[in-house]
């Protein structure tokens, strides 16, 4: 049995063992938490393209001892020409397409996200910027060796990128998708790390980096614009917090699903399942997420036009009406519409006490397919989740698509402190809501609550499926028991990526460090 890892001086967790020892470096030159997500972030988008990459999102959850966790939003906006009849002339009037120029309609935030959480730490503390993205910029020039996972994404999903500008020559190998094992290396890639390090992470959106994507990008198609690369910054946003029986858990307010993440909790809580891995535990969980993905399918989009404000779907009067519904032994009706998507979580901390959650994504995998020759960066289909039609998630200028990344942090009555979270587009809540409740609620030690078998339901990474799917580690007897009371099931292969790439990184009261990784991903979780 994989064990969690523990030390006092810093923990790390990354799906990718690169990207952990980038962030447990930092950490070793008495860098921060934060200092240390950066370096990780910035190696995980080198060895994990498919997953992530600095032409993508990024969200921050930071908690220090003695204060209220704050919350950065690195969610790219949509470009000023970025309209429903901007789509319709060119031929979407259905659907945003999902690839190409024409998907690579939101500016790329992850940069100003990390930028924005450097500014966090005190100057006189803080490591030069050439320190934090050494390893990446090793990585890129030097070369990464190809996981199975990036093989065979590639593979999977060749068909519908190998034809977008600049995809071919950045990702496959002697024309080719790579292999397990091979090497990959990304010059052009390196040399944008080399010159953020040189010029800023600002010259990212208003220097030599912005002036290459626009014109790039403007010449493919694209919606973007210098323009709308040099408005953007990331923001420092409030975090939704909901409180349970446990204590109090935090996430990302819109137009990230974060709220779902809250709300499936408390419902479950309302519950008060009394043990954890029989019928009780997963349908209670199953039932609590359909009445939070109902709410949230209606309901979510960018905060600034939608009907009503996410933290009042989080009132106890709202969330004791929904519990109400739950059926205690019958699985109401599905599917709805399901959001798809891929991303990286990381989690961090160090021996002052920082804590922090975080999250990457070019949404779905290599994101739009369209990479910049000149920079090595490729560009995220976020604004694929996008609607065309009127409601709080209709595109247009400036507006911010709906998000399925939420990296997702726990204040507990006793005193820890747990970042936790996991890629997996739709399938994100469930599993953030099926390790910490066997982890918080019933007291599976924390390797043990990310390794055991998961579910999912509804449509999520690699699958197009609407079903409840569960590892088929589950006892058969439980499986029965589901499926008598009334949930479409199918059962997936133990340890799928499927179920996604989950981790989770502790701060005891006593000031040990804990973390988990995720056997599914090719991660580690290092202390020391």
């Amino acid at each position: 049995m994989l064990q969690s890892a523990k030390g006092l001086n810093g923990c790390f967790s990354a799906p990718h063992t690169a990207a952990a020892l980038a962030g447990q470096a930092i950490l070793a030159k008495g860098g921060t938490a934060i200092e240390a997500m950066v370096a990780a972030a910035a190696a995980i988008a080198v060895v994990y393209p498919h997953m992530n990459g600095i032409g993508g999102d990024g969200f921050w959850l930071i908690a220090r001892p003695g204060e209220p966790p704050i919350a950065i939003s690195g969610c790219g906006r949509a470009a000023e020409r970025a309209t429903p009849e901007w789509f319709a002339n060119h031929g979407h009037t259905a659907a945003i397409p999902t690839r190409g120029p024409h998907a690579a309609l939101t500016v790329p935030g992850t940069i100003s996200s990390w930028q924005l959480a450097l500014e966090q730490v005190a100057p006189d503390r803080r490591l030069p910027l050439s320190e934090l993205l050494a390893s990446a910029i090793a990585l890129a020039e030097r070369g990464m060796v190809v996981t199975g996972n990036q093989a065979a994404c590639t593979t999977a999903k060749l068909d519908g990128l190998k034809d977008v500008p600049g995809f071919a020559e950045t990702f496959l190998i002697d024309g080719a998708p790579p292999r397990e094992g091979d090497v990959l290396r990304q010059p052009a890639l390196a040399r944008t790390l080399q010159a953020l390090v040189s010029d800023g992470l600002d010259s990212f959106y208003r220097g030599p980096i912005a002036d290459a994507h626009a014109a790039y990008l403007e010449a493919l198609g694209s919606p973007l614009q210098r323009s709308d690369f040099q408005r953007f910054a990331a923001e420092m946003v409030e975090p939704l917090s909901v409180s349970l029986s446990a204590g109090q858990v935090f996430n990302l307010p819109p137009p990230t699903q974060g709220v779902a993440s809250l709300m499936i909790l408390a419902l479950f809580d309302r519950l008060k399942v009394a043990e954890g891995e029989g019928f009780d535990h997963v349908h209670g969980l199953v039932e609590a997420t359909k009445q939070a993905f109902l709410l949230r399918n209606a309901g979510l989009g960018d905060p600034d036009v939608m009907d009503e404000p996410a933290n009042t779907w989080l009132t106890p009067e709202r969330l004791d009406a929904l519990a109400g519904r739950i059926d205690r032994n019958k699985a109401m009706s599905w599917p709805v519409v399901a959001k798809p998507g891929d991303t990286v979580w990381m989690g961090a901390a160090d021996a002052q006490g920082t804590v922090v959650s975080f999250i990457q994504s070019v949404f779905w995998e290599f994101g739009s397919g369209v990479i910049c020759p000149q920079t090595g960066v490729s560009f995220q289909n976020r604004g694929a989740g996008f609607s065309l039609a009127p409601g709080p998630n209709q595109v247009g200028p400036g507006r911010r698509p709906f998000h399925t990344l939420n990296p997702a942090l726990a204040r507990m009555n006793d005193g820890r402190v747990m970042a936790y979270g996991t890629m997996g587009g739709e399938g994100q809540p469930q599993t953030q809501a099926a390790f910490f409740s066997r982890y918080a609620l019933f007291g599976l030690g924390l390797q043990q609550a990310v390794t055991a078998p998961r579910w999912l339901l509804g449509k999520t990474w690699g699958d197009q499926t609407t079903t409840l799917k569960l590892e088929n580690r589950f006892p058969p007897s439980l499986i029965d028991a589901l499926r008598a009371a009334g949930h479409a099931l199918e059962t997936i292969p133990a340890f799928s990526d499927m179920a996604g790439h989950a981790g989770a990184v502790i701060r005891h009261p006593s000031g040990v460090l804990e973390g988990a990784s995720d056997p599914r991903a090719d991660g580690a979780a290092l202390a020391f």
